[in-house]
C-alpha cells in the first residue's frame, strides 16, 4: 500500500494495492482496509479517497531507483509506459478533485492529462528537484546517471500468452542485485535494477525480449534472470489483461 498526499495536508489519496506483489490479497480485504482508513481520515476532519489497484504484476517497466527517476522522467514528459501514465493520471485526478482544483473526474483528467503535454508538470517537478538541493542537470540529462556494469536484454524462453509476472518475486530479486535494502545498514547500488518488458495478456514469442537485467556482477546477473524467468507464467490460450483500478472509496 503506498500513500499519496493531495493538495495542503487537509486530503489523502490511498492507494490500496491488491494482489501476487501486495499484503492485501483479494478485493474484499483491501476494501476492508480502504474504508477503515478513509474512515480514519473523515474522523480526523481530513478529505480522503481510497484506490484498490492491482499488483499482480509491477506497475509500469522499471524496478530500481535511477531506473524508476528515468521512468517518471519520461511519463511527465508524456513518453513513459501507457499502464504506468494511466495509473499516475488516476491518482492525479483524485487529488484535483479533493484539492478542489477540479469539479468532476472529467475536468480533473483534463487537466492532468494538459499538464503533461504543455510541460507544466515536468516544470513543476524540476521546481521540486531544486527546492530539495537537487542537481536538475541530472533529470534534464539523464544519461549522466550511473550505470550497471551489467545491462543485458532477457529473452522469452517459449511462445504464449504472458499469464503472469509475481511482482512480488520481481521485487524481491531488485533488492538481490543491491536496489533495496534486505536489512537496515545494507549498501544500495541506485544503478541496479529490472526493466520488466511485457504485460499480462501480451503474446509473446520465443527469443522475443522479455526484460532488461541491469546488474553489477555476472553472479547476481545469472542469479536474478533465473529467478525472474520463474516469475514469469505463460497459457496457450488468450489472458485477459489486468485492471489498473479495481474500484474507489470515497
Amino acid at each position: 500500500m503506498s500513500k499519496k498526499i493531495a493538495a495542503g495536508a487537509q486530503a489523502i489519496v490511498l492507494d490500496v494495492k491488491i494482489g501476487l506483489g501486495a499484503f492485501m490479497a483479494n478485493q474484499e480485504e483491501a476494501k476492508h482496509l480502504a474504508r477503515f482508513m478513509v474512515d480514519i481520515a473523515h474522523i480526523a476532519g481530513r478529505k480522503a479517497v481510497a484506490l484498490i489497484s492491482d499488483m499482480n504484476q509491477p506497475l509500469g517497466i522499471a524496478v530500481g531507483n535511477i531506473l524508476e527517476v528515468k521512468e517518471a522522467i519520461d511519463t511527465l514528459k508524456g513518453r513513459g509506459p501507457a499502464s504506468f501514465e494511466e495509473h499516475c493520471l488516476d491518482v492525479a485526478e483524485q487529488m484535483l478533485i479533493l484539492g478542489e482544483a477540479a469539479a468532476d473526474g472529467g475536468e480533473a483528467r483534463e487537466k492532468a492529462e494538459q499538464a503533461i503535454k504543455d510541460g507544466s508538470a515536468w516544470q513543476k517537478f524540476l521546481e521540486l528537484v531544486k527546492a530539495q538541493g537537487g542537481d536538475i542537470s541530472f533529470v534534464e540529462d539523464p544519461a549522466k546517471f550511473p550505470k550497471a556494469a551489467i545491462v543485458e536484454v532477457v529473452t522469452s524462453p517459449k511462445t504464449g500468452y504472458l499469464s503472469q509476472i509475481h511482482a512480488r518475486v520481481v521485487g524481491e530479486t531488485s533488492v538481490d542485485l543491491g536496489a533495496g535494502r534486505a536489512k537496515k545498514g545494507d549498501q544500495i547500488n541506485h544503478a541496479v535494477g529490472i526493466e520488466i518488458l511485457k504485460e499480462v495478456g501480451d503474446h509473446i514469442k520465443k527469443g522475443e525480449d522479455l526484460f532488461i537485467l541491469h546488474a553489477a556482477d555476472q553472479k547476481s546477473f545469472e542469479q536474478a534472470r533465473d529467478r525472474l524467468l520463474q516469475a514469469h507464467k505463460w497459457s496457450d490460450s488468450p489472458v485477459e489483461r489486468l485492471p489498473l483500478v479495481y474500484d474507489i472509496i470515497s
